[in-house]
C-alpha cells in the first residue's frame, strides 16, 4: 500500500482547522435548540418522518409524462409502447406516492396523539393505499382539464403557435399540471404533499398557487411570474390572469387568544370570462363578475359587478421645478389610488 504524504498532511492541516472553528460547540448547541423545540412543541424525541420532496418531485414529473406521454414522457417512445410506457410509469409514480401519502399520514397522526400503538402494519398500510387508489381514479379527469388550459393559453396568447409549444415552454401550463394534481390530493385530505407539489411549480416558475385554491376549466395564465393565488380563491372558467397578479387576503382574523384563525374564506371569487391583467392585486372575500376585466396595477378590494372594466384612475404628473409640485403630487396620488368603473 502506497503511502501519501502529501494526503496525510492536508488531512492533519484540515482536521486543524475544523477544531478551530468551534464545531463540536456548534453541534452541542444546535442539539440543544432542537431539543427545546420539540419541548416547547410537546413532540417526542424523535418526530416522524416528512414526506420527501425530492421523492414527490420524481413522482409529480412521472404523473405528468403519464398524462402526456407524448411529449412529456420519453424522447424516443413509439407508437406501440405508449400504454406499455403510461402503465409501467403510472406503476412507478404511485407506488412511491403511496410511501410519502403514509409518511403524512403517520406525521398528522403523532401531531394529533391520535396513533394507536395496537394498529398492525396492514391497517397502516390500508389507508394510503385506498387514497391513492382514489387519487388515480381523477387522473382522467385531470388530463381532460389540462387540455382546455392548454387549449386556452393557445388561443389566448398570439405569440403561440402550437399546442405542443404551449405544453412543453409554458411556465403557467407547468404550475396548472402541477396544481391540477396537488388539487386533488388536497380533497383527499394530503395538505401537506399537496402543499409540498406546488411549491415545487412555485420554485421553478415563480407561480404560487395554493393547492386549496378552486379553478374551473380554460384556465390561462400569461407568463406567470409572480402570480399568486392564495387558499380560498374561486376561480370559475375560462379566466385568464398576467403576471404578477395577486388573488389574496385583505386581512387575517384573529380569535380571543389573538392566533390567527386558519381556514376560513378569505380570498377572492372570480368569475367566468374574466381577464385580469399585470400586475393587479385583488385582496379580500370580493366577487369579480362574470365578463369583467381588471387593468394592469389595479388594487382592488371591493366587489364589481358582471361586465365591469376596471383601470386606474389617469395621473396627474406636475414638473419638478414647479411651486405646485407638491400639492399636485398629492392630489395625483390620491386620484391614482382610486379606480374607474365602466358597465
Amino acid at each position: 500500500m502506497k503511502f501519501n504524504q502529501n494526503s496525510q498532511d492536508e488531512s492533519v492541516v484540515a482536521s486543524t482547522i475544523t477544531s478551530d472553528l468551534g464545531i463540536s460547540q456548534i453541534v452541542t448547541q444546535l442539539r440543544n435548540l432542537r431539543l427545546s423545540s420539540l419541548e416547547i412543541r410537546k413532540r417526542r424525541d424523535k418526530p416522524p418522518k416528512l414526506p420527501s420532496r425530492k421523492a414527490l418531485q420524481s413522482v409529480v414529473e412521472g404523473l405528468a409524462a403519464a398524462l402526456f406521454p407524448n411529449r412529456l414522457g420519453l424522447p424516443d417512445l413509439k407508437d406501440e409502447g405508449i400504454d406499455y410506457f403510461v402503465g409501467h410509469t403510472l406503476d412507478v409514480a404511485l407506488r412511491e406516492l403511496i410511501a410519502q401519502v403514509k409518511l403524512e399520514l403517520n406525521f398528522v397522526a403523532d401531531t394529533q396523539n391520535q396513533l394507536n400503538q395496537n394498529q398492525s402494519l396492514k391497517d397502516v398500510i390500508k389507508s394510503p393505499v385506498e387514497i391513492v387508489r382514489a387519487f388515480a381514479k381523477q387522473l382522467p379527469k385531470v388530463r381532460l382539464l389540462l387540455d382546455t388550459d392548454i387549449k386556452a393559453a393557445f388561443e389566448g396568447d398570439p405569440a403561440a403557435r402550437s399546442v405542443d409549444e404551449v405544453l412543453v415552454c409554458y411556465p403557467g401550463i407547468l404550475a396548472t399540471i402541477y396544481y391540477r394534481l396537488a388539487h386533488v390530493l388536497h380533497g383527499l385530505d394530503l395538505p401537506l404533499i399537496a402543499r409540498m407539489m406546488t411549491e415545487i411549480a412555485h420554485s421553478s416558475t415563480g407561480i404560487d398557487i395554493h393547492p386549496g385554491a378552486v379553478i374551473g376549466e380554460s384556465f390561462f395564465i400569461d407568463h406567470g411570474t409572480g402570480v399568486v393565488i392564495g387558499e380560498t380563491a374561486v376561480i370559475g372558467k375560462h379566466v385568464r390572469i398576467y403576471q404578477a397578479v395577486t388573488l389574496g387576503a385583505k386581512r387575517f382574523p384573529t380569535d380571543e387568544d389573538g392566533h390567527l384563525i386558519k381556514g376560513n374564506a378569505r380570498h377572492p371569487i372570480v368569475e367566468d370570462d374574466v381577464v385580469i391583467y399585470a400586475g393587479a392585486t385583488v385582496l379580500g372575500r370580493i366577487t369579480i363578475g362574470h365578463g369583467s376585466s381588471i387593468g394592469g396595477n389595479v388594487w382592488l378590494t371591493r366587489s364589481v359587478p358582471a361586465g365591469s372594466n376596471i383601470t386606474q384612475a389617469q395621473t396627474l404628473a406636475a414638473p419638478i421645478n414647479t411651486g405646485a409640485h407638491h400639492q399636485n403630487s398629492t392630489d395625483a396620488a390620491k386620484q391614482s389610488s382610486e379606480i374607474q368603473q365602466h358597465h
